[in-house]
């Protein structure tokens, strides 16, 4: 199933108030709502509070039928939150007798939805090229960069005779899969 679809049963999940598209949109987005208000002077209550702001925008939308989602959840997610935190700020400002300096500053604002979906297409882009590389660059690939394995390790795993040439493979599955990659950026898909 495509991100975009997951992403669309999660929301019509949440407008049915299922517990586990509930469980879901929180395990996939609390962490970077979190980073977000926590590098930006917030606190992790703030960070409570923002991510069920979020929660309950998400909900409206999804109630609603003329609500059609352009991107994928965590941008959307990402983009509410931003908002929601920097006009807490502005209020904090407004109430506060000392100012927060510069908020353009503090929640970036040339951080657009746009950068966000075009970081989810490159990585929708890497993803499909993962997906054309084959074996064994794809498992090799997915050992050393997404379980961390040591090379001795990963030489040992997939039958290499040492360490330098289970590296040596590595350099040469990463030159497959860039090809690929920029294959299909240069394409546009």
């Amino acid at each position: 199933m495509s991100t975009i679809a997951q992403d669309k049963a999660l929301l019509e999940g949440l407008a049915r108030s299922e517990k586990g598209a509930i469980e879901a949109i929180y395990r996939e987005n609390y962490g970077m709502v979190q980073a977000l208000v926590l590098n930006n002077t917030g606190s992790p209550d703030d960070a409570r509070d923002i991510f069920q702001e979020v929660m309950i925008v998400l909900y409206e939308k999804a109630g609603l039928e003329s609500f059609e989602l352009n991107c994928q959840l965590k941008t959307f997610v990402y983009s509410v939150a931003r908002r929601l935190w920097l006009k807490k700020l502005q209020q904090m400002q407004r109430y506060n007798s000392t100012p927060v300096e510069n908020l353009q500053e503090t929640v970036p604002v040339d951080e657009d939805i746009e950068l966000h979906e075009q970081k989810n297409q490159q990585f929708g882009y890497m993803e499909s090229a993962m997906g054309k590389i084959g074996e064994p660059c794809k498992s090799l690939l997915e050992a050393y960069y997404l379980q961390k394995k040591q090379m001795q390790d990963i030489a040992a795993d997939f039958g290499y005779t040492n360490a330098d040439n289970a590296k040596t493979q590595k350099y040469k599955c990463l030159v497959r899969l860039k090809k690929l990659f920029f294959a299909q950026y240069k394409n546009g898909g």
